[in-house]
């Protein structure tokens, strides 16, 4: 090869690792009157410890959020609820209703955009009883959602601490599930980017990769990874 297209190889080199660099680093903090809002709907103590209590309040997973969003917490995916913005993070949420089901599609197909992280085997540790409705439930409650996006979700093969692949960086999972479909699915299965109507939607099958209180170094880009996908839905 020539002098000059093994210089023309190294630039687009060196031009890579600096992209590949650049989409890996953290992103900076927006200030106050910058920050879009984002609508969070979660059964996991995000917002609040398991007790409620105000010396609990704000996970680490809250305040990595806090840094690009305006966090609105949400208790439904009725009209009403997402009528207040136009991105929406799903934290293994409880079971929907067949009608806030409905609101929600027709949300996402109007233009909206969602993160769903659908956990079919919930390994977060909670000091409520098996049964109480303040517990987060053991997996996903998929009432036909995936389906009508064309995914289908599947438990883990096997238990425990894993890396994944997500917002182009390497995080810790815990249990992960698989996906399937006719989405444009990660070559790990772990996550499922789909078209739905003039909106679009992300599926990522964990949820206890927002756990990084009980997890170990390895989880250190796992936060980093959710904003980076919030970042690439508003695209």
């Amino acid at each position: 090869m020539s002098r000059a297209r093994w210089g023309v190889v190294l630039l687009l080199a060196s031009a890579l690792a600096l992209a590949a660099l650049a989409f890996s680093r953290p992103r900076p903090p927006r200030p106050p009157e910058a920050k879009p809002t984002l609508l969070l709907l979660t059964s996991l103590p995000l917002v609040f410890g398991e007790q409620f209590s105000l010396h609990d309040a704000g996970s680490p997973t809250l305040k990595a959020l806090e840094t690009r969003y305006r966090v609105v917490p949400i208790s439904v995916t009725g009209p009403t609820d997402l009528s207040k913005g136009r991105v929406l993070l799903m934290a293994h949420p409880l079971a929907q209703t067949a009608e806030n089901l409905v609101a929600l599609d027709a949300w996402v197909r109007r233009g909206g955009r969602v993160l769903l992280l659908a956990d079919p085997l919930l390994e977060w540790p909670s000091e409520r009883p098996l049964g109480d409705p303040l517990r987060p439930p053991a997996m996903f409650m998929d009432t036909g959602l995936l389906q009508h996006w064309g995914v289908s979700l599947a438990g883990p093969d096997r238990r425990g601490p894993q890396l994944r692949r997500l917002g182009g960086r390497d995080v810790l999972t815990v249990s992960p599930g698989s996906l399937e479909g006719a989405c444009e699915i990660a070559g790990d299965h772990f996550v499922a980017h789909c078209r739905v109507g003039q909106g679009r939607a992300t599926i990522v099958a964990d949820a206890d990769l927002l756990d990084t209180r009980h997890l170990d170094r390895r989880a250190a880009s796992n936060l980093d990874g959710v904003v980076a996908e919030l970042a690439d839905l508003q695209r």
